[in-house]
């Protein structure tokens, strides 16, 4: 295997290991993902100054999100379907965001329930919420995140309806994958994959599967997904969640200034500027371009933090220099995830680590949290 040194060398890796419908999933967006493209081309356009003859000693990257203490302000974006890309996938990223120091966020729609990351970690992680039209289910969903004592609801308020995903419906995605002549060629030259896939039993939605009424099979599962994103979905809405869950409440999917300025009044306690990977609104801003003038507009009365098209620990303080105080990454993990399992997962921090305190030295600053635009050149 040759040297892994940057993100695209994990990605690399990812498409050799991961079934193709698994491994696309994670890398696409909606129509002609051009707000997928966007996401991670924008952040080219923003250049450092480079600054000489300063004290670089003693630097650090701790700071906070949330009020919490973070080894770096990176945190591992909710993704569904996680445990597709290697099996209990979940679970061993919460395990290596645990080790690392950074918190890590479990998606409505993951594979690994709540109960199981919760049984394998000893501090709390953050859970993501889609609020959908059997409520007594997101009632539920509220209540197993409090009781197993998650620390941050992330509400995801972009997926109303779901964005037409075309390697998705080209590629047949289902989890567990059907067992179709060329699902079965897929997998087949996928070894590792397959070995690590028998060995678990977790390979369904398994925060649905058993807990939401009359889900019991795929078939069932299938249908009942389709039929549940809500899309009366309001403002209104994120008062009697905020009242049931009673924490910490960040607000994901904001890409409009006006939105901002709503989200500020219903209390919350961060906002994550996002486009949802791009898998969403096709033709929407990146979310490093729309994140100036969102932080500009709100941070100083709520926590902004920024998610979407972060490829290198350059692209996290890019964003911090623009008025994030934290940032999510997907993509990266999952490649580190389908590429080497819980070490690939930790070999994706530690990249995004080593090129965020190369690139704070030379950019002449020694803390994390005096980076602003001043250390921009646009």
């Amino acid at each position: 295997m040759s040297q892994i040194l940057t993100i695209a060398d994990l990605k690399d890796l990812a498409r050799r290991r991961v079934p193709k419908m698994f491994f696309d999933y994670a890398d696409s967006g909606a129509w002609t993902e051009s707000t997928y493209r966007a996401n991670e081309e924008d952040f080219q356009k923003i250049k450092f100054r480079q600054r000489v003859l300063v004290d670089m000693d003693n630097r650090s990257l701790a700071s906070t999100m949330i009020g919490e203490k973070v080894s770096m302000p990176v945190a591992l974006a909710p993704t569904g379907m996680t445990g597709m890309q290697h099996a209990d996938g979940e679970m061993l990223a919460a395990q290596a965001a645990q080790e690392f120091g950074v918190p890590f966020t479990l998606s409505t729609m993951s594979i690994c329930s709540i109960e199981d990351v919760a049984s394998v970690t000893t501090k709390p992680f953050w859970f993501q919420l889609y609020v959908l039209r059997d409520k007594d289910f997101v009632f539920n969903l509220i209540d197993r995140a409090k009781a197993a004592k998650c620390s941050a609801l992330v509400l995801t308020l972009d997926l109303q309806i779901l964005g037409q995903r075309h390697k998705d419906i080209r590629n047949g995605l289902s989890a567990p994958p059907r067992l179709t002549l060329k699902n079965i060629v897929d997998m087949a030259i996928r070894p590792r994959w397959c070995a690590a896939m028998a060995g678990t039993k977790r390979r369904t939605f398994r925060n649905i599967v058993g807990h939401a009424k009359g889900v019991g099979d795929l078939a069932s599962l299938a249908s009942w997904t389709s039929e549940q994103f809500d899309p009366h979905l309001s403002w209104n809405d994120v008062a009697w969640i905020k009242e049931r869950w009673g924490g910490k409440l960040i607000l994901k999917g904001i890409l409009d200034k006006e939105d901002a300025l709503m989200a500020v009044k219903t209390g919350a306690d961060a906002i994550i500027v996002s486009n949802h990977g791009g898998r969403q609104l096709d033709g929407a801003s990146s979310s490093i371009m729309a994140l100036e003038e969102i932080a500009d507009a709100v941070g100083d009365r709520i926590e902004v933090h920024m998610d979407g098209g972060i490829r290198s620990g350059q692209d996290v303080l890019k964003a911090l220099c623009l008025g994030a105080k934290g940032t999510y990454i997907g993509r990266p993990f999952l490649y580190g995830l389908g590429a080497l399992g819980k070490e690939g997962v930790t070999k994706a921090l530690e990249i995004i680590r080593k090129e965020m305190d190369i690139t704070l030295a030379l950019c002449g600053k020694r803390l994390v949290t005096d980076m602003g635009k001043d250390q921009l050149r646009r």
